[in-house]
């Protein structure tokens, strides 16, 4: 049985489904927000922040831990301020501690 006929290539089936598409669209301006903050982040922060998912004009940020939270909690003003002048809509910033970094193996 040959399915290679009817393979396509992830870019091809994100560009003909309009909810994948959407994701990828959220995906990359989700990575363009931190990309925009870097900047402003401590340099020992930046490894532990990661983009996560975008809810209308909330965006979500994903932490290592929860000490890295605690400094990042006190930028959000900054942060939130910083993206809304580089063209964002973000009227806030959810924190979210990723839990399996911090759960023992």
């Amino acid at each position: 049985m040959n399915h290679r006929k009817n393979s396509m290539t992830l870019l091809q089936a994100t560009q003909e489904s309009p909810v994948l598409a959407h994701l990828a669209d959220l995906t990359r301006e989700s990575t363009a927000r931190l990309k925009a903050i870097e900047p402003l982040l401590p340099a020992g922060l930046r490894s532990a922040v990661k983009a996560g998912p975008i809810d209308k004009t909330v965006w979500c940020v994903i932490l290592d831990n929860n000490s890295v939270a605690a400094k990042f909690r006190q930028l959000l003003p900054s942060l939130e301020a910083h993206l809304r002048s580089k063209g964002f809509d973000v009227q806030s910033i959810r924190i979210k501690v990723n839990s399996a970094r911090n759960t023992p193996h």
